[in-house]
C-alpha cells in the first residue's frame, strides 16, 4: 500500500494492492488497478536505482539505527491511497526522506535527521513560447538554506485535457531558488519535446525539498499554455 507521510500531504489518489483512487473532474472514485508494461523511462530508471540502492543499505544499519528511525516513524501521521490514517515503518521513512537526500547530490544518512518541516513554494508565474518557457516564484521564502526547488512537467496536451498533473515528471535536477525567471525550455524539450498549437497544454507541479533532512513541501499545481510564433 503506497502511504504519505504527514511532511507531505497530498491529495488522496494513487494504487493499493488491487484497486486505484482517484478523482475525475471533480468526483472521487475506485476502480481496479491497472499495471502497465515493461516499459520505463531514463528518470523512472534513475528513481527506481535510487530506491535499490537505499533498500539494500537499509538492511546494513544496526539494531540501534533500525530502531530509532522506527521511533521517527511512529511520529509521522500517514495516509493510505484510500484516505485512511496509517502508521508508516521505519524503512519506508527512511527511504522517503533519503531519497530527495540522494537526489539533491547528498550521501544517505544512516541515522534519523531533526525534521524542521517545510512549507510549501509561493504561487509562480510561467510563460511558454517559441524562444522560451520561463518558470518564476512570486515571492520567496524567507529562508532558502538548505532547500532546493523541484519542478515537474507533464507532456504537452490538447485543450480537451482540463487536468493532467498526474502526468507530470521531473524537468531537470533539484535547483537553487532564485528571485528571477528560470528557463527550463531546453531541459523540457529534451524530455517531452516541443509543444504546439493541437497540444498546447503544459501541467505542472513543484515544491521544495530540504536537501540535508529529505523533508518534502506540499507540491503546487499551476499550467503553462503554449503560446505559438505569429503565422504558426
Amino acid at each position: 500500500m503506497k502511504y504519505i507521510p504527514s511532511i507531505a500531504f497530498e491529495e488522496m489518489s494513487g494504487s493499493a494492492k488491487g484497486v486505484t483512487a482517484a478523482k475525475v473532474r471533480g468526483r472521487k472514485y475506485i476502480r481496479n488497478r491497472g499495471y502497465g508494461g515493461g516499459f520505463k523511462t531514463s528518470a523512472q530508471a534513475a528513481v527506481k536505482s535510487i530506491f535499490k540502492q537505499l533498500s539494500q543499505s537499509w538492511k546494513s544499519l544496526t539494531n540501534a539505527q533500525i530502531l530509532a528511525w522506527n521511533a521517527l516513524a511512529n511520529t509521522q501521521k500517514g495516509k493510505s491511497v484510500l484516505g485512511t490514517s496509517s502508521k508508516i515503518s521505519g524503512a519506508n521513512l527512511y527511504s522517503r526522506l533519503n531519497f530527495w537526500i540522494v537526489k539533491c547530490g547528498g550521501v544517505a544518512t544512516a541515522t534519523p535527521p531533526t525534521l524542521v518541516g517545510v512549507d510549501a513554494p509561493a504561487e509562480a508565474e510561467v510563460d511558454y513560447g517559441a524562444d522560451a518557457f520561463t518558470f518564476q516564484l512570486t515571492d520567496m521564502p524567507e529562508s532558502t538554506e538548505n532547500l532546493k526547488l523541484v519542478i515537474m512537467a507533464s507532456a504537452p496536451q490538447s485543450n480537451g485535457v482540463t487536468k493532467a498533473y498526474s502526468k507530470a515528471v521531473q524537468i531537470g535536477s533539484p535547483r537553487e531558488i532564485v528571485d528571477a525567471a528560470i528557463d527550463i525550455k531546453a531541459e523540457y524539450e529534451s524530455v517531452h519535446g516541443v509543444a504546439n498549437t493541437a497540444a498546447p497544454k503544459v501541467f505542472m507541479k513543484y515544491f521544495f525539498v530540504n536537501a540535508v533532512t529529505g523533508e518534502k513541501s506540499g507540491e503546487m499545481l499551476v499550467q503553462a499554455t503554449y503560446s505559438a510564433p505569429a503565422g504558426e
